[in-house]
Order: structure tokens, then sequence, then C-alpha cells
């Protein structure tokens, strides 16, 4: 083992080194150390003969590598398929029990389109069923774009999608082409999908049968003007659909083709600054921060009213004005215009947009002709109601219309309120104060809302979907009982039936309101635990609940048995007791459930196999459903082949010095030889909502981590706290503290890692990652620049003053509240701490990134160039945040790679 004395000179610049090796060893090098002045840093570096260094290659050899590594991924991303819906068949002489609807990619399709498949009642034992995925649709192709229009693009699909589409790509984290989405009206057996910026619309199922080929699909016809957004079919009336355009919401008639405009909030105007409303549409940051993409639900029953066959339909929309909020500006797309687009961004510590809930209130007479359409607001405003309320996090309808309800979350996501609100308590929007009064003396006195359960910590409340309300019974209409998701009763999130008492008060609406800290809250009369141990039920990104009434049993995913798997459980929501896990242990699984509770799709994965989906049937006495058993029923895809150079990941696990176990995994160097230290490479992202390291296929999304394996890197991959899946507690530890303890995580876990395996050369590591991951990489440099030789940053954020408010004051607070922290997290206020030496600090960002603006690294970059600190610096002028052109997220793993061999 050599020593490397690097010792400030004094007639260069602050913070240069120079470095001089010393030979000395045992009690002469201790005491050599020891007599090192404070202006020296010593640091381990491995005798040369003992070091592996990685054979270099040329830019057209490193694209070959990277080139021959895609050949594998190509041939099963994306591939999966999903979103699916089970349709009973009912007819006895069919050898088929379920019909199955899903997206996917078909063989030698580069398109997501509807596909189905038949599942047969009876399966031979001796034989493995793969079900064949048939075509729904006769030859439809979504892109339909010109060479010339490609051309004058700086995006590949720009021009392919509107604009709206390719932000809410960007929010929803899509790479796929073609149908990503659909509606399903199953009793109808309607479909209702968006594709070649129109809206389509067939058949299957139903009344008219199931089809036995594949079919045209009918494109709606429109007068709007631009794309319309988030198309739903009506539940209680699937001749009506509804959409988005224009920041505005329609309904229409599929079979008469009418359209109705709904609301009249947006102006139509090009420019930003005076057209800040929008009706029925979710923000920038109720998108990205809590997986809310819609901003309007559907009533899910029709009134009738009178001989004449009328009914009355309605929609619960989110109403937003934006006034207040900041405009940022970013470039454009479209490179022959040299424009920019202008954004709502609210920063952190400024104004978020005001919101509001209204009711769009129609009637459809016999013919199906849209007739007395109202828009309808609360009977006081909403900020009135509910002052304290600053996001509107989840929506929708009890089962039987008879209440809308809402998840409300306060501006420092600690106390949640879950909401119902009576449809009589809107009335309709008065042109003076004068017809408001009339209108409020028409809401009855008993009628408000209900404030039915309250969830309040102070960590912060991650948001997510799962509450399930029971239709009230004949009888017990002063009560309502329901399933829902809560993680800071424990401190892990996990299941509980709640029983809430509709506590009627006396209200006056024609006066004026003053919230009271006890108006409309609803005593809790029963509160019983479904599940409950230091483990997570899955509620987060989509996650959802299966609940069968008739059998009381809920069916769950968690991680009972281990925070590196994902399972499906059930448990016996009347007499919790015994959780039933229904998956095989040694793999992770993302399941979906049949409407009647039978069967069981499961897509699953271990870091050693590729990812399969099985359909399960459960078998067993109807007298004891909890134990019903899974049997393996069909295959829809087999795992593929790895490629014969993968070599999939160890997980590790350790006990760090302040008492907490982490989880890493660790790619070995293909070619490791005993004695020998390899480069690494630190792989991070170690912020909240995140789990990297579990016990699912690595080789797809990260499998430029197996080809820097293979070139002789070792690769370490690290779940610190602050990450998910391990409760909130173990996540909340970066409250106020962003960029503070991960390292620490880190490092330990990194010497944990060089002490157990032996091949990881400390002296040679660096540090990646992108978003959070690249902020940690910078922050790695500037606290651990001893432990770090390079940090490669991608789209990092710089400064969290320039960050958006719900994302930034969940984990920080507002920043007049925690100065400190906001400084200490902020990378480009520490630059003097970088080290001197050229080509340790490469810098990547797109150019269009709506996200984590191009600002943070501009800013970061102007920090360094005033103290004169080396960097490099490649920007991807036509990629927002997330990588999306194939050249381009080729042209980013050369560089990479190139980047390291040179360097590290």
């Amino acid at each position: 083992m050599q020593k490397i004395k690097r010792v400030r000179l004094e007639n260069e610049t602050a913070g240069s080194w120079r470095s001089f090796l010393t030979r000395s060893e045992g009690e002469e090098r201790m005491t050599a150390v020891d007599a090192l002045s404070d202006s020296t840093e010593v640091v381990e570096m491995e005798d040369a003969p003992s070091q592996f260094l990685v054979e270099k290659h040329s830019w057209d050899g490193l694209r070959d590598i990277i080139h021959s590594s895609r050949k594998y991924s190509g041939m099963i991303v994306n591939k999966a398929p999903h979103d699916f819906q089970f349709v009973q068949k009912t007819e006895e002489s069919s050898p088929h029990s379920h019909r199955l609807y899903y997206l996917g990619m078909p063989y030698g399709s580069r398109e997501n389109s509807l596909l189905y498949s038949e599942i047969p009642k009876k399966v031979r034992k001796e034989a493995l069923l793969l079900l064949s995925w048939k075509q729904m649709l006769d030859h439809f192709q979504t892109c339909r774009l010109s060479l010339s229009v490609v051309r004058n693009q700086a995006t590949p699909h720009h021009g392919m999608y509107s604009r709206e589409e390719e932000l809410l790509r960007e929010r929803k984290r899509l790479g796929v082409f073609g149908i990503t989405s659909y509606d399903f009206h199953s009793k109808s057996g309607l479909f209702l999908f968006q594709a070649s910026n129109s809206l389509f619309h067939c058949r299957d199922g139903g009344q008219n049968g199931f089809m036995v080929s594949p079919m045209k699909p009918l494109e709606i016809k429109t007068q709007c003007t631009g794309p319309r957004m988030d198309p739903k079919i009506c539940p209680a009336d699937p001749s009506v659909f509804s959409f988005i355009n224009n920041n505005d919401l329609w309904v229409a008639n599929i079979e008469t083709g009418e359209e109705k405009r709904m609301t009249y909030c947006h102006k139509g105007l090009s420019n930003v600054l005076d057209d800040p409303k929008s009706a029925g549409v979710a923000t920038f940051v109720i998108q990205e921060e809590f997986d809310r993409f819609t901003g309007y639900w559907w009533c899910p029953t029709a009134t009738l009213e009178g001989s004449e066959s009328w009914k009355t339909l309605r929609i619960l929309y989110e109403e937003v004005d934006e006034s207040e909020v900041e405009i940022i500006h970013v470039p454009s797309p479209a490179l022959e215009e040299r424009k920019t687009d202008s954004y709502r961004y609210p920063r952190t510590g400024s104004k978020n947009p005001k919101i509001s809930l209204k009711l769009a209130e129609f009637k459809m007479d016999s013919q199906g002709k849209i007739v007395c359409a109202q828009d309808k607001e609360l009977v006081q405003p909403f900020a009135t109601l509910f002052p304290t309320v600053e996001y509107i996090a989840r929506a929708g309808w009890t089962r039987d219309g008879k209440y809308a309800w809402a998840m409300f979350l306060d501006r420092p996501q600690q106390r949640l309120q879950l909401v119902l609100l009576p449809p009589a308590l809107f009335i309709p929007v008065p042109e003076s104060e004068e017809q408001r009064i009339e209108f409020a003396k028409a809401v009855p006195e008993n009628v408000q809302p209900y404030v039915i359960y309250e969830e309040v910590t102070d960590v912060w409340i991650n948001v997510h979907d799962i509450f399930y309300p029971f239709a009230q019974l004949e009888g017990e209409e002063e009560e309502l009982c329901f399933i829902r998701a809560n993680e800071c009763k424990t401190g892990f999130c996990h299941l509980y039936r709640v029983t809430a008492i509709l506590r009627q008060s006396s209200y006056d609406w024609t006066q004026p309101y003053v919230l009271s800290e006890e108006d409309f809250k609803c005593p809790i009369k029963e509160e019983v635990a479904l599940t409950s141990g230091e483990w997570e039920v899955l509620a987060r990104h989509g996650s959802k609940i299966w609940v069968n009434e008739e059998t009381k049993l809920v069916y769950f995913q968690g991680t009972k048995d281990t925070p590196l798997e994902h399972h499906l459980y059930v448990v016996n929501y009347e007499s919790p007791g015994e959780i039933v896990r229904l998956t095989t242990l040694g793999f992770s699984h993302s399941c979906s459930m049949s409407q009647n509770f039978d069967m069981f799709i499961s897509h699953y994965s271990s870091v050693s196999t590729p990812p399969c989906v099985h359909v399960y049937k459960l078998n067993g006495s109807a007298d004891d459903p909890l134990h019903k058993q899974p049997k393996f029923w069909a295959s829809m895809m087999e795992a593929a082949s790895c490629p014969a150079d993968y070599i999939p990941p160890e997980i590790f696990h350790f006990r760090t010095q302040s008492d907490v176990e982490l989880y890493g995994m660790v790619y070995k160097p293909h070619n490791v030889q005993p004695g020998k230290k390899h480069p690494t490479v630190l792989f991070v992202y170690g912020g909240p909502q995140v789990q990297l390291v579990n016990n699912s296929f690595k080789g797809i999304k990260y499998l430029r981590l197996n080809t820097l394996a293979s070139l002789g890197y070792a690769v370490v991959v690290i779940d610190g706290r602050g990450s998910c899946q391990r409760g909130l507690k173990f996540e909340g530890a970066l409250k106020n503290q962003m960029g503070q303890v991960e390292i620490e995580d880190q490092v330990e876990g990194l010497h944990y890692v060089a002490e157990k395996y032996g091949f990881i050369d400390l002296s040679r590591v660096a540090i990646h990652g992108w978003s959070y991951g690249g902020f940690l990489s910078l922050m790695g440099l500037i606290c651990k620049p001893h432990v770090f030789k390079v940090a490669i940053a991608g789209a990092p954020v710089t400064v969290w003053m320039a960050y958006d408010t719900g994302y930034t004051e969940r984990y920080m607070d507002v920043p007049e509240n925690n100065q400190q922290g906001y400084e200490a997290g902020s990378v480009a206020l520490h630059v003097e701490k970088l080290p001197n030496e050229p080509n340790r600090l490469l810098i990547l960002h797109g150019f269009l990134d709506e996200n984590v603006h191009f600002f943070h690294t501009n800013f970061l970059v102007s920090q360094l160039i005033r103290a004169g600190k080396p960097y490099q610096l490649q920007i991807y002028p036509n990629e927002r945040h997330s990588i999306r052109c194939p050249e381009s997220g080729e042209h980013y793993e050369i560089t990479l790679l190139h980047f390291l061999q040179e360097y590290l």
C-alpha cells in the first residue's frame, strides 16, 4: 500500500494540491502521517501492480459496446403487458372463462396497442399454456409523422405530440409510443382512448357480444381546436364522455356527435400571463409531486327526473387560478421558431395556485341531447370553508353518488383531511350577492361537509390512492364505513377499517361563515387495524387494494416478508388476524386481481430472473376463502434469456454506526482477478419516494450498470436513510436536512463492500446519479473529496430555493423556517469546497428541462467560474428532465464510459 501526501502550496491558488509519493511503512509511516501539517491531506492509494486498469477504448469502440448492450434491452424493454381488465364470460358453451384486455407491444411492433387474450376454463397440468396476444385493432398505427416534420424538431416526438401531451408524458415518465392509456366501460364493452392527436372508440363484449377478428376503431370527430386530453366515459351513461380542451371541461355524445363546453375558465390566449385559470386540469406540482394526473371526476350514478326519462349527470372538478404563480421560461423544442415556452412554476416559499372544487351539472333528454348545463360552486367560498387547505391531493365519489369526496392537504403536508361533500352543498354560480343569498336559502341547514378522517404527523404525509368507502346500509345512513391506508399512526403504512359517524350540525349558509376548529369533524365510532408490524402495505405510486365484500376479504400488496420484495396478500377485514401470502417468495411481484376475485395476474422478477407475467387461479373451499391457494393457470410472457455477459448484482445488507440496517447491491467486475483492486462507481439516487435495491430484475432499466461491470468496474448501489418502503421514520431522516445525512450512509456502505469483497479500489471511486442522484453526486464531491475521485452529476438540483413548492416544502419546510437547511443543502453555495484538480467533475443536463430547470446548472456553472473551479459540462439541447431520444441516451452512456476510463 502506498500513501499520497497532498501538500497545499502557499504560492498556489486556494484549494490547489500537489501530490508527493511517500513509501514509508509501519511505524515510520504512522510517524510521518502524524507529522503532517494541517495543510496536508492523506489518502490511501493501491500499489500500481495491484490496480486493475480498465482497457481504454476509442469513442467509436465505446459506441460499439453500447450498441451491443442495447441489442438485448431492445428485445424486452416495455414489452410486458399491463393495465389489465378482466371480463367474465357467462356463456356455458364457451371454452373460456374470461377475456383479458390490456396494453402491450406485440412482437415486431414498436407501439403499444390494445390487445386481448382468452383465458380457458380448463388447462392441462402437464403443459405450459402460453396465452396468445390478440390484436383488438385492425392495422391501427398512432405515429403518423412526416420526415420533414422530424427534421425541424428538437425532439424525436415533438410534432407527433401536442405540447400538453408531451408534458404529460414527462410527468408520467412515459417512454413508449402508441396507446398509453384507455378508459373502459365493462357493461357496454366500450373502449375510449387517445391516439394520433385524436380520440377513438370501439366496443367488445356487452350486448353486441365478443369480436372474433380485429376491428377498426372509430375516430370521434370534433369542432374543438387543439388536443382533447384526459378522455373519460361517463360511468352512468356510456354514450356520454368527457375531455379537457384548452384547459376547460367538455362533454360529448358518442352516438350523436354533440359537444358541449361545460366551463369557461380559459380564454384561449397565447399569453400565459393573461390566461391563468383552468378547469379539470391537474397543475404541474400536483402531477409531478402528488401523482394526480386528472382534475375532474364523474359521478357514478345519474338522477332520473320526471316521466320524460331525463337524467341529471354530474362532474366534480377542480378550478385553478394561477394568476399569482411565478412564470418561468424554458427553451421551446420547436427549433425553427427559436422561442421559449412559458410555464407557471411555484418555487418554494412562493404562492401556490388558488384552488376550489366545483360541480358541472347537466341534463340529458330522452333523445340524448345535452340540456340545462349548469356550473355550480360551494355555498360558501372554498377558502372560507377550508382555509388551511393548500392541495387537493385526491378526489372522487362514493359508489352510490351520494357524496363527492376529497383528500385535503395543508401546506406543510402534515395534516390530511378526508372530506365528504354532498352535491346539495353546491349552488349555481351567482351573478350577484343577492342571487347568492337566494341560492343559499335553498340549501338545507343540515347539508354540510363532513371531515370523516384525519391524519397528522410531524414528518410528512405520503399521499396515496387507497380509500375504499362501503355502500351505506339502509337504516345506517348516519354512518360511513371505509378502508383506508394510514402511515401516520405507527410510522408504517397499514390498512384500517374505519367507521365514522356523520354528525350533523345546523348552518345558515346565507350568512358569512367563520370556521371553528371542530366544525364538520365526525367522531370515529371504530377504527380496526387490518395489518400491523414493521413493514409496509404498498399504497403509493398507483398501488391498489381489491375488496371482496361477499367474502369480507381485502387483497393488497406489501413487504411483510422482506422489504426487498413486493407480494400479494389477503386478510379478512371483518375479523382481521392471519395474513395470507399468495405469491412466491424469491421474487418481487406486481399484481392485478380479477373483478370476481377468482384470478390474479403477477408481473414478477428477481435480480437474476427477467420479468414473467403469469395468470393464477385461486382454488379451495368456498367455506374458507381466506386460504384459497393460487394455482398456476397460464403464462402471458415468459422470462427472456439474459445475454451471455449479464451477471446479476448481489444484494447485501449492513448495519451503520447509527445502528440502522441498510441494503445495497454490488455488480462485481466480470473479469475480477485475485488481489486486483477495481475502479468503482457508486450509483446513487438517495432521495425520498424511491427504492433502488430490491429483488427485481435490473437488466433493463439499469443495464448500463452491467455494462460498467463488464468493462472491469465494480458498481455499488445503496439505499440509505431517506429511501422508501422502510417506514416513515427511516424516510423522515431527511426532514429539513436534505443532502446532510445521505452521503454518510453511502460512504459507510462503500467501506463495508470494500472490506467484504476485497476488489474495491477506494482510491478510485466515482459517484454518479441523476436528478436527486445528481444533487448527491455533487454533494459527495463537496463533502468527501478524499473519498470520491470524480463525480458525474445528471440534471441536479443545485439550489433548493429554485425548486417547486410541493416537493421542497414537504421535505425542507418553507425557506423562512429552515434557512440553515436550505443553505447547507444547496450545492451551488458551497463550490469553494470542490477540488481544484481538473477532470474530477462532469455535469450533464437537458436544456429543455421543465422540472429541474437548466437554471440549476447555469447557476452552478456561474458559481464555479466565479470560484475558479474546473468542471466539464455536457448539455443535451433537445432533452427535458429525462433523456428520451435514443441518440441522446447513447451519447450520454458513451460520455459516461469515456469520462470514467480517462479520469477514474
